[in-house]
């Protein structure tokens, strides 16, 4: 059970109502407890990705399976259970007054009884670290309070699954560190399975599990951050760049000549790295 694929994708093809073409030959599979990312420059189809997988987009060519099943053949409620989508723009999310409210909205929808939907709002505003904010405005969060809220609102209707569009978007560097610390302890410590779409290719390395870069809406490459980041001119060919640390290191070593061991993809590697090339010239 503990490699169980929760979502297994694949789209064949897909095209907007316009004709335009969006999306073709997706293959990628997310396994229980992975935190995965779907890497890409703006208009690569990351949204429509995540759209597909979270059944909203059901005119394409190919399958989505959640735990086994045809996500197609599913009922909103059946997804639901299992899976949600936070959106890039907190406020294209959120619709009541207060946070309360707002959490509330799904347990209460699916169900629940009020004791019950009180608890899991308390819980879920706890796992994102957002307690005693309950009875706030929406309006007078932050950005960042805000995604969280979003976030909240998935778990307190006991998403196991959660895709997130870009949800270090709009935060400043502080708040994206945050967000994807918050992220990884949902992960490791709650067991939330997590496929986050972003271009923030220097966070990266510090959390997920694996990458699959995409580019003219195809998969062009999969696998670690270390198998996916290998030289710039192939990261330019999609339109994204090594993380800065890696840029640095890989030009020292194919323009400078200094001999590093690999091309290290975070700062601590990177002062391992340095440390060995400077003790090998002393």
């Amino acid at each position: 059970m503990e490699h169980l694929v929760r979502l297994a994708v694949k789209v064949d093809s897909f095209k907007y109502p316009d004709g335009t073409h969006a999306l073709s030959d997706i293959h990628l599979e997310i396994k229980r407890g992975e935190f995965i990312g779907i890497l890409g420059s703006n208009g690569s189809g990351k949204t429509t990705l995540l759209k597909i997988m979270d059944g909203l987009i059901k005119d394409f060519k190919g399958c989505v399976q959640l735990d086994g099943k045809d996500i197609r053949k599913l009922s909103p409620k059946e997804i639901y259970k299992k899976v949600g989508l936070v959106f890039q723009n907190p406020d294209d999310q959120l619709f009541a007054p207060t946070v309360y409210e707002d959490v509330a909205f799904g347990p209460i929808n699916m169900g629940f009884a009020e004791k019950e939907v009180a608890r899991r709002i308390k819980d879920a505003l706890k796992d994102v670290e957002m307690d005693g904010s309950a009875k706030k405005s929406i309006h007078n969060l932050s950005y960042g309070q805000k995604k969280r809220v979003c976030i909240a609102g998935l778990l307190a209707m006991g998403h196991e699954i959660l895709l997130l569009d870009e949800p270090t978007a709009g935060l400043d560097p502080m708040g994206e560190y945050k967000m994807m610390h918050l992220l990884t302890r949902l992960n490791k410590e709650r067991g939330v399975t997590i496929a986050m779409a972003t271009h923030s290719v220097d966070m990266v390395p510090l959390f997920l599990h694996k990458l699959y870069i995409l580019s003219k809406g195809s998969i062009m490459r999969s696998g670690t951050p270390e198998d996916v980041f290998t030289a710039p001119e192939e990261m330019t060919q999609v339109k994204l760049r090594l993380p800065q640390i890696a840029e640095l290191i890989y030009k020292l070593k194919h323009e400078d000549n200094i001999p590093f061991g690999k091309v290290p993809l975070t700062v601590g590697e990177a002062r391992r790295e340095i440390i060995k090339a400077v003790m090998g010239n002393a």
